[in-house]
C-alpha cells in the first residue's frame, strides 16, 4: 500500500464517520455498530473489490453484502464517498420520498439485496459464491457480519454449506466489536475461541485489526486463505470508534441526536476537546 493509498483511505474513513454523525439526528440511526465498520468497508471498496459505478451490474464484479443492515449509514457514507450516491440524498434519511433508512434497500444502486433481520445475508452471498463456482467466474463474494448476529443458528447452517461445497470465492468478515445491541457478547452468549469455532466448521481464519488499513491489506491480500476453504477475517473493532465519549458504550446502541449534539460530536470526532461530550450532556433517544 503506498502512503498515498493511506492517504486517501484515512480520510475517506474520516468523511464516512461525518455522514454517520450526521444520520444520527433527524430520526436517529445505530450508530455505534456504523463507526465499527466504517473502516472496514471504506478498504474493501476503496482497495479490495473490483467493482466501480459503471460495472455494479456486471456479471464478472465481485459482491458485496451487509448482512448486519443496521450499519448501513457506514455503507451510504462509503456510496457518497465513491460518487455512487450524491451526499444531499443522505438528508432524507427516514423519509417517504427516498429509501434512505435504517437498513439496505435494494432500489439504492449498489446495493445487492436488502437485509435487517439478522442472520440472512450469509446464506445469500453463500448462494452467490456457488452460481459464480458453477459458472466458473472469478468474482470474489465479500459478506460482513456482526459478532452479535453470529447467535443466529442460519449464520453456522450457511458455514457448514459453504464449507462442504469448497467455496474459496466467499469472504466473511466478522465486525468483532465485543458488543451485540445493548450487552457484551461474552455477558450474554460467549463467541470465544471464535476463530477455533469456526475452523471446527471447515472454515480458514485470520484475524486483524479493523482500524489499521495497513494491516488490513496484508491480510486480505492472502485470499483465499486456503484453497477449498470459505475464508474468514476475524476483525477487531471498536463500538463507536472516533468518538470517544461514546466508545464502548452498551448504551450508544441506537441514538437520535439533536442538530447542536450532532455539531458537537463532529467536533469531537476532529479533536476539538473544546467540545467535551459527557453521558451528562449527550443522552440517547
Amino acid at each position: 500500500m503506498t502512503k498515498e493509498q493511506l492517504t486517501e483511505l484515512e480520510s475517506s474513513a474520516l468523511r464516512v464517520r461525518e455522514h454517520i454523525i450526521r444520520m444520527s439526528g433527524r430520526g436517529g440511526c445505530f450508530i455505534g455498530a456504523s463507526l465499527s465498520c466504517a473502516d472496514l468497508i471504506v478498504y474493501l471498496y476503496k482497495i479490495f473489490l473490483n467493482i466501480s459505478k459503471e460495472t455494479l451490474n456486471d456479471p464478472n464484479r465481485d459482491y458485496f453484502f451487509l448482512s448486519k443492515g443496521h450499519d448501513v449509514p457506514a455503507l451510504y457514507g462509503t456510496y457518497v464517498e465513491l460518487g455512487w450516491l450524491e451526499e444531499e440524498r443522505l438528508k432524507n434519511h427516514l423519509k417517504t420520498n427516498d429509501f434512505i433508512y435504517w437498513h439496505p434497500n435494494k432500489n439504492i444502486p449498489g446495493i445487492e439485496f436488502h437485509s435487517g433481520s439478522l442472520g440472512h445475508n450469509l446464506s445469500v452471498a453463500m448462494g452467490v459464491a456457488y452460481d459464480c463456482y458453477l459458472r466458473r467466474q472469478k468474482n470474489k463474494v465479500v459478506v460482513v457480519v456482526g459478532d452479535g448476529e453470529l447467535n443466529e443458528g442460519s449464520m453456522w447452517e450457511a458455514m457448514l454449506v459453504a464449507s462442504a461445497y469448497k467455496l474459496d470465492n466467499l469472504l466473511i468478515v466478522v465486525d468483532r466489536n465485543q458488543f451485540q445491541a445493548n450487552m457484551q457478547t461474552e455477558d450474554l452468549i460467549p463467541l470465544e475461541p471464535l476463530d477455533k469455532k469456526l475452523e471446527a466448521f471447515g472454515l480458514k481464519t485470520e484475524t486483524v485489526d479493523g482500524h489499521n488499513f495497513e494491516a488490513m491489506e496484508k491480510v486480505f491480500l492472502k485470499f483465499p486463505f486456503e484453497k477449498e476453504k470459505v475464508s474468514v477475517v476475524i476483525a477487531n473493532t471498536i463500538r463507536g470508534k472516533g468518538l470517544p465519549s461514546i466508545e464502548r458504550r452498551a448504551d450508544r446502541w441506537f441514538v437520535n441526536f439533536n442538530e447542536e449534539e450532532v455539531e458537537q460530536l463532529l467536533k469531537e470526532l476532529h479533536g476539538q476537546t473544546i467540545a467535551k461530550i459527557t453521558s451528562e450532556t449527550i443522552t440517547a433517544r
